[in-house]
């Protein structure tokens, strides 16, 4: 496959348009269909879960979490935070619910986390909410016996940030059992000249000190414990697909704990849609790793 610097500006695009690669529905409609989809969900779950919603955790009016509890007196707490995709420019909280029932019906607590999106929010910005929404929730909830994190798309890059945090200029050091990295962007340098970085306005600094690509070295000091698991749609676009295959083989070369999850059958979208259902593949894998299968 042709490295993406030799692509041009119209292929690059294209590569790094998910909505085009996805063989269920046309561009337009496989986004409007997700966007209903994850709505619904959430609905869904703010009826039958008992929820806190719009907690603060910094003083910026984008600064807000959603807290789904379950109906658990149980002491063993697991604590799942989600961060959203949308190319770091669309969708937000209000959408993030919809894959709270199946992990809410084993006891586990589910964190939604509101972050400001280009173009009010820039990229370092948005680094900077993520990680002060997990010192935030490690605060609220210092009973929780397990950590973990999902993100999908560019909120599998902000996990991957969250991982790669250097929690020294922090007031704690959360301890982050395990990662679901759902179809995600690890170097960012690659969307720089695409309409994607047309909002977020990154400059080549920028990208590169926000790419997790270039921060394995402070996972590896952070996150060492951390089981991660990456992974990506089988109709993911090439460009995508080598994103995750290329940080997985990173992360592995490092010594660190990590798998690669290549999900048959699914696309960019329906990928993370799914996790509405206990049956799937991806809602057992993250069941299993904290020991509620």
């Amino acid at each position: 496959m042709t490295h993406w610097t030799e692509m041009e500006k119209d292929e690059l695009d294209r590569q790094y348009s998910p909505s085009r690669w996805s063989h269920r529905m046309s561009a337009d409609d496989v986004i409007k269909a997700h966007v209903k989809a994850l709505k619904e969900g959430t609905e869904r779950a703010r009826g039958l879960a008992q929820t806190l919603l719009n907690v603060p955790y910094g003083e910026g009016h984008g600064e807000k979490l959603d807290v789904y509890i379950p109906r658990t007196n149980s002491l063993d707490v697991h604590l799942v935070i989600y961060l959203h995709g949308g190319y770091w420019q669309f969708l937000s909280k209000e959408e993030s619910g919809f894959m709270v029932i199946p992990l809410v019906d084993k006891g586990v607590v589910v964190v939604a986390v509101g972050y400001d999106i280009a173009p009010k929010g820039n990229m370092d910005l948005m680094v900077s909410q993520v990680r002060r929404s997990v010192v935030s929730v490690v605060q609220q909830y210092s009973h929780i016996s397990g950590l973990y994190l999902c993100g999908h798309s560019a909120g599998a890059h902000l996990a991957a940030m969250v991982l790669s945090t250097d929690w020294s200029q922090y007031s704690i050091t959360p301890q982050i059992k395990g990662a679901f990295l759902v179809s995600g962007i690890y170097d960012l340098l690659p969307i720089l000249s695409t309409y994607v970085n047309e909002p977020l306005k990154m400059t080549e600094e920028v990208a590169v000190r926000n790419s997790p690509s270039k921060l394995v070295a402070q996972l590896k000091l952070s996150s060492s414990s951390c089981q991660i698991v990456v992974a990506v749609a089988e109709n993911d676009s090439p460009e995508f697909r080598k994103q995750s295959e290329e940080y997985y083989k990173t992360l592995e070369v490092s010594g660190l704990s990590v798998t690669m999850e290549d999900v048959a059958n699914t696309d960019h979208f329906s990928i993370i849609e799914q996790l509405v259902d206990g049956e799937y593949h991806l809602t057992k894998l993250l069941l299993k790793m904290m020991g509620k299968s």
